[in-house]
């Protein structure tokens, strides 16, 4: 709150001075702490936070003790906690406080997604970056920037102030303009053969279910879901290797890993499956819907209906993409802030057309999914993942969980069934 009311106090000129000096002021109070670490930015539209936890496993497996703050949660070594802040990248001073406190614990990397809207408000400066990382990118935070290329120009400013390593995945349309930046070494990632750099880290896919790829003759298999995950997989590789790691420790690194909270996590698995991620982008919806329709012939989508006040533009958007691939939609409320849930839950549903079934309630949208749901049938719930709450009007947040809601209701569900057995 009162740092609501600073900001209206500051003419709209001098905003950015002001989150400037605040970056300034916090790394000074924390002793500039990233001197004293290898920091790895990693920014994108998707796949921030997987990339992390891949390279944060394949440094920990060469030996190395690693922090990393991510969406999902803050790590340093062997200590972990929720990051129930609702922010990819939190705030200056906490930003801060948790490089000295990695460096308090010894630790010789920091990783950290970073954000377009972190960018613009210099979240990212008096960090000393020592390789940034570029997953993809595609159209979001659109109002806010005012337009994709100022969301693109803000991702590639941040590539701009990180003088040491460049990694790009060269199979993004965007991939030149983060090349065109000057930077001591630049590594390209790629599953379709592209070029454009020197090394270029190149994977080919296996036959098969499993995602299961080929770098330099070494076979990796990710047990992980969605074949997009290969793509984040050469991302923590790339770095891996700009780090003199072999490939073989990336390899076992990343096998260590047997799932991401909330991105693609199978929570039930019979007698239908139910699946919980985070996506909230069309083009996340999109990679995860692929992944999964092949794998049943009835796609039951729980459809969270985009956060209030931002992004409008792609409610009908991601309705739309349900209806192309889900046999049956239902629309829910996700985090409406000050918006109210109805009307966004109205802008989705005209992108769905006849297959919408709109239940403002979430935890009665996912209790009529799983109670409805039919032997081998796939239930698929988005845009919340593991997100430890849903953001109210006026700042209120409520606790939440997709994934213990989806355990209360098949349980409730089991129940039931065993009650009519018996009479």
């Amino acid at each position: 709150m009162l740092k609501r009311f600073i900001r209206k106090l500051i003419p709209p000129l001098l905003i950015g001075w002001y989150h400037f000096c605040l970056a300034l002021i916090a790394a000074i109070a924390y002793r500039f702490p990233s001197r004293q670490l290898t920091v790895i930015g990693v920014t994108g539209t998707n796949g921030k936070s997987t990339t992390v936890a891949m390279a944060s496993q394949i440094l920990e497996q060469a030996g190395y003790k690693v922090a990393y703050l991510s969406s999902i949660k803050f790590k340093i070594g062997g200590k972990e906690i929720i990051n129930d802040l609702r922010m990819t990248m939190p705030g200056r001073f906490t930003v801060q406080r948790f490089f000295r406190q990695a460096v308090n614990s010894g630790c010789r990397y920091a990783l950290l997604e970073v954000t377009s809207e972190g960018i613009k408000q210099y979240r990212d400066r008096f960090i000393s970056f020592k390789t940034a990382i570029f997953t993809n990118l595609s159209p979001e935070h659109i109002e806010a920037h005012g337009g994709f290329e100022n969301y693109r120009e803000a991702k590639v400013s941040f590539f701009r102030r990180v003088k040491g390593v460049h990694i790009v995945n060269l199979d993004d349309a965007n991939a030149k303009f983060f090349l065109e930046v000057p930077a001591a070494k630049k590594i390209g990632y790629t599953m379709e053969g592209r070029t454009g750099t020197e090394p270029v880290v190149s994977a080919s896919k296996t036959e098969g279910p499993d995602l299961t790829f080929i770098v330099n003759g070494r076979v990796f298999k990710l047990n992980l879901k969605g074949e997009f995950n290969i793509s984040n997989a050469l991302a923590a590789i790339s770095l891996g290797l700009s780090e003199g790691i072999g490939l073989d420790t990336c390899r076992i690194g990343l096998e260590k890993i047997s799932g991401m909270p909330g991105r693609m996590e199978e929570v039930i698995s019979m007698p239908f499956k139910v699946f919980v991620d985070y996506a909230f982008t069309p083009n996340a919806l999109k990679k995860v819907y692929q992944a999964l329709r092949p794998q049943t012939k009835n796609l039951v989508c729980v459809l969270g209906s985009c956060g209030g006040g931002r992004d409008k533009w792609k409610r009908p958007v991601l309705g739309s993409l349900a209806a192309k691939y889900c046999d049956k939609v239902i629309i829910t409320n996700e985090d409406p802030y000050d918006e109210d849930p109805q009307e966004i839950i109205d802008q989705v549903a005209k992108g769905v057309g006849s297959k919408a079934e709109k239940i403002v309630d979430r935890k009665l949208a996912i209790n009529s999914a799983i109670k409805n749901a039919q032997d081998n049938d796939l239930i698929v719930i988005t845009g919340k993942g593991c997100e430890p709450s849903i953001c109210l009007k006026n700042g209120e947040r409520i606790p939440w969980d997709d994934r213990q809601v989806v355990r209360e209701a098949f349980k409730e569900r089991n129940s039931l069934d065993k009650r009519e057995l018996k009479a």
